[in-house]
């Protein structure tokens, strides 16, 4: 499935039904007098979270939702009936902004989290409301309200218990693919990985769930690389997984650039928990040791060296990961 996270759709409310102008007629009933029945009530637009979406890629193809009118009320009293409503469904973490996104109307965050977004219009009422001592046969009814439409953005930011940043190529899908069920494309090369990309790890009744965020570059807080638009991804996320090519003399710079703009981003995003990791140790020689002695010297931090192609280290990592989110949710 693609990702999608940005999309802007229209949305309509139920139009309310009419009231209806009816007369009782029966057999050897001289004065019936008004049974005109009122109309039924338009139907909402109503959004669910569903935890089992992850993108806003159905939108793409969708961009028009209307919820469907009352029925007019019907003589005899009959009321027409309410017009369904129309459910829909985002991920957890989907933002909901005004047409021009300068205001945020709604953060949907919660499992299965429900919210009325536009009512539908009320029915209109029938004659025999109307009726009265001076007025026993009135033919007066009301039109149904007009339902509310309006253009909106949605805006996902993902959910994961685990961000996992770094530098282009620093090894994050290959890491990603080996420890969960997550199939990112993998590559030789910078960028490989063009949107978030979401794995989940389960041990017995406990799970992570790690997003692969695209790699970040210097200036990326200002739109270069893939821009910032990735960074809003990492907000919702528990940990940070720093992962660091341990092969790159640059490891330090590398590290500081990545560091530097998750901190001109903002949103508190370089204060939540950090651990480093040294990936690729498989091509490293025995100096591998005074690298990690020379990292815990210039970073306070959890530091772990993983290879991804032989899977050392990467179970000692994971029973961390899942102590630490532990620690986090409590």
């Amino acid at each position: 499935m693609k990702f999608l996270d940005q999309a802007k759709i229209f949305i309509a409310s139920g139009n309310g039904g009419d009231g209806c102008a009816s007369f009782r007629r029966e057999k050897y009933i001289e004065y019936g007098g008004p049974n005109g029945g009122d109309g039924g009530k338009g139907g909402d637009i109503i959004f669910e979270v569903d935890v089992n979406l992850n993108t806003l890629i159905d939108f793409r193809y969708q961009q028009h939702f209307k919820a469907k009118r009352g029925e007019n009320g019907k003589g005899k009293n009959q009321t027409g009936a309410d017009g369904k409503n129309l459910i829909i469904k985002i991920p957890p973490g989907t933002e909901i902004y005004n047409e021009d996104k300068s205001v945020l109307l709604f953060d949907l965050i919660e499992k299965n989290q429900k919210i009325i977004f536009t009512k539908g219009g009320k029915g209109g009422l029938g004659n025999s409301h109307f009726k009265s001592s001076t007025n026993q046969a009135p033919r007066k009814f009301t039109k149904g309200e007009q339902g509310e439409e309006r253009w909106i953005w949605l805006s996902l930011k993902l959910f994961a218990d685990v961000g996992i940043i770094g530098k282009p190529n620093a090894g994050k899908s290959t890491f990603l693919s080996k420890v969960s069920n997550a199939n990112p494309k993998i590559g030789n090369y910078p960028f490989t990985t063009l949107n978030p990309v979401l794995g989940t790890v389960k041990r017995f009744d406990e799970e992570i769930v790690l997003a692969d965020i695209p790699g970040l570059i210097e200036g990326a807080h200002e739109g270069k690389g893939l821009g910032d638009k990735f960074l809003a991804h990492i907000e919702r996320c528990k940990i940070l997984l720093h992962l660091i090519d341990a092969t790159d003399k640059n490891w330090l710079k590398n590290y500081e650039t990545v560091r530097n703009e998750i901190s001109k981003y903002g949103k508190k995003i370089s204060s939540k928990k950090e651990v480093i990791v040294l990936s690729k140790s498989d091509l490293l020689s025995s100096a591998s040791e005074n690298i990690v002695k020379e990292i815990k010297n210039l970073i306070n931090s959890d530091i772990f060296v993983i290879s991804s192609l032989n899977y050392e280290g990467v179970e000692k990592l994971m029973d961390n990961l899942f102590t630490y989110k532990n620690i986090v949710d409590d």
